[in-house]
């Protein structure tokens, strides 16, 4: 294979995103911190999905055009610094396809080559030993195979080859891999993508890809009709139904095409996706009971679900005439937008004049588009964006980028630091100053945070074992034991001081009132100078978050 098309690529970028689906929890349990958040192969799964989906639907010949549907995908869907990172990747190899109709084996090198360039101009400070040198080192091999072969897929062989080598790699480069045993993860991410692109390229198929189900095909179930154009009663089949069955082979002996042509009586718009145990089923039907009782044939019914599409789109017919009864928000000068991990965090930091609340944090990062939504809707010239986590900055970052509005994103990585930021905003103040000025205040907040331990470990000197509670300050373990009470009071000890003024206890899902009257007692006891104040922020896998300023 000497040339590549639009129609090859698709089948590249559909088999690496499944690949990737596929071990996403593999690379989530690489994650270097045994915290209970691990979501870096959660991240580039929906990021890689999001590009899929855009790809599967504008299928075309042209290699130039297929690029930017993918890209552009992989753009608005990217998640946290990994899927970030993805999409850049991705972006610079369409960009430098996209005059083309197909492209060789040399222009395929380079464009892979050029993907590595626009991702590192994407990262301020570089971290070798990541995705990047996995992706760097792949490409670099790439471009040496093209010198050599005119053939596609020996070089896609020796860039997928290199990228594995460049994994086992990544603890030599990044001493916290080494102490702690694991390779980077979303270096094995790309490794699965790349997997993925060769088994397409060589018509090899990838062991138990026919089962796994990928963000790209849940979100082929939803929306399947566009409502806008729609009327009620001219959909045939009006419940959109879905269900899995765990197959039992003493109640009957399954065949998919018998199961499939079955079904298919029921209603339209049918999928079915089967392996050894389990059979997926979604389908438009007027009759939900019929079709999940010849499913219970088969075995158990799990994960079922039935909607009614008319009354679905009778409510997007009230939500569109409700949005046009409503004057249009006033262009603001300036407006907040901050992302939230709970309920009760996000009314507080409305209350203090954030305009538009995201929902995210560390178990679920906002993708850019989300955040591009928040900057269309708060309708202002200036927006300043609270990302309050890490793994969000990047997102945000690349929303700002690409909005038309005057967008700056103060880089908080902590609930505390951003509720910091907020407090500091004045409204008769320029915008450039507000910035400086939330910049300045972030360095004034120590982050504690509690959760506990998926698995024993080793990181710098502090022994974890799995289900320790573990107390971590700005980013670093630092104490770790089975007493929540022991891990409290260390944290405190080793992280307030004469300078600390306040102390703001963010009160999490897990958290209880005999830990809160602790937490209190141990401060008002100890650090009697210091003022205590109380959040019930309800966010999750945190029990408690303490802003130290």
């Amino acid at each position: 294979m000497e040339k590549i098309n639009g129609l090859v690529l698709a089948e590249m970028i559909d088999l690496g995103s499944k690949n990737l689906a596929k071990n996403a929890e593999k690379i989530n349990a690489l994650n270097v911190f045994p915290v209970p958040d691990g979501d870096t192969g959660t991240n580039m799964n929906l990021s890689m999905s999001s590009g899929a989906k855009e790809t599967a639907a504008n299928v075309v010949e042209n290699i130039g055009e297929l690029g930017k549907s993918f890209s552009k995908g992989l753009l608005m869907g990217a998640r946290g610094n990994s899927g970030v990172i993805l999409s850049q990747l991705f972006r610079g190899m369409s960009q430098h396809i996209a005059d083309k109709k197909e492209v060789n084996a040399k222009e395929f090198a380079e464009a892979i080559q050029n993907g590595v360039s626009i991702a590192y101009k994407a990262i301020i400070k570089p971290v070798e030993g990541t995705i990047l040198t996995v992706a760097r080192e792949a490409a670099e091999a790439g471009l040496k195979a093209a010198e050599n072969t005119t053939s596609v897929v020996e070089v896609m062989e020796a860039i997928y080859a290199e990228a594995q080598a460049s994994l086992k790699r990544t603890p030599e480069l990044l001493p916290i891999l080494k102490e702690v045993g694991v390779v980077d993860s979303g270096g094995q991410g790309l490794v699965c993508v790349y997997q993925g692109f060769v088994a397409a390229l060589k018509g090899e198929k990838i062991e138990g890809l026919e089962a796994v189900e990928t963000n790209l095909v849940d979100m082929q179930f939803e929306d399947d009709h566009d409502m806008d154009f729609m009327n009620p009663e001219d959909i045939v089949y009006g419940f959109c139904t879905e269900f899995t069955v765990r197959l039992d082979k003493e109640k009957k002996e399954f065949n998919e095409d018998k199961f499939r042509e079955d079904m298919s009586k029921f209603g339209d718009s049918l999928l079915v996706i089967s392996d050894s145990e389990f059979v997926k089923i979604h389908v438009h039907t007027e009759t939900p009971g019929d079709v999940f009782n010849y499913g219970q044939q088969y075995g158990e019914l799990i994960k079922i679900k039935s909607d009614n599409m008319r009354e679905q789109h009778r409510e997007v017919l009230r939500k569109q005439e409700a949005k046009q009864a409503t004057a249009p928000k006033e262009l603001k000068e300036q407006a907040m937008i901050s992302i939230s991990m709970g309920a009760g965090l996000s009314k507080v930091l409305t209350s203090m004049g954030v305009d538009y609340i995201v929902e995210g944090g560390q178990t679920m990062n906002p993708s850019t588009e989300d955040i591009m939504k928040a900057i269309k809707e708060v309708n202002a010239k200036n927006i300043f964006i609270f990302p309050n986590n890490k793994n969000i900055q990047l997102a945000a970052k690349q929303a700002a980028e690409l909005a038309e509005e005057n967008v700056f994103v103060v880089e908080s990585k902590t609930a505390p630091q951003g509720l910091a930021a907020v407090m500091v905003y004045n409204p008769q103040a320029a915008a450039e100053e507000n910035f400086a000025n939330m910049q300045e205040v972030l360095s004034t907040v120590s982050t504690l945070e509690i959760t506990h331990a998926v698995r024993d470990t080793n990181i710098e000197g502090v022994e974890i074992k799995k289900d320790e509670f573990m107390g971590i300050r700005n980013g670093k373990i630092v104490v770790s034991n089975l007493s929540l009470n022991t891990v409290l009071e260390e944290l405190l000890e080793k992280s307030l001081d004469e300078d600390s003024e306040i102390v703001t206890l963010y009160l999490g899902e897990e958290s209880t009132e005999e830990y809160t009257d602790f937490l209190e007692q141990l401060i008002e006891e100890k650090y009697p100078d210091v003022e205590v104040e109380l959040i019930e922020s309800g966010q999750p896998v945190y029990p408690y978050i303490i802003g130290v300023e």
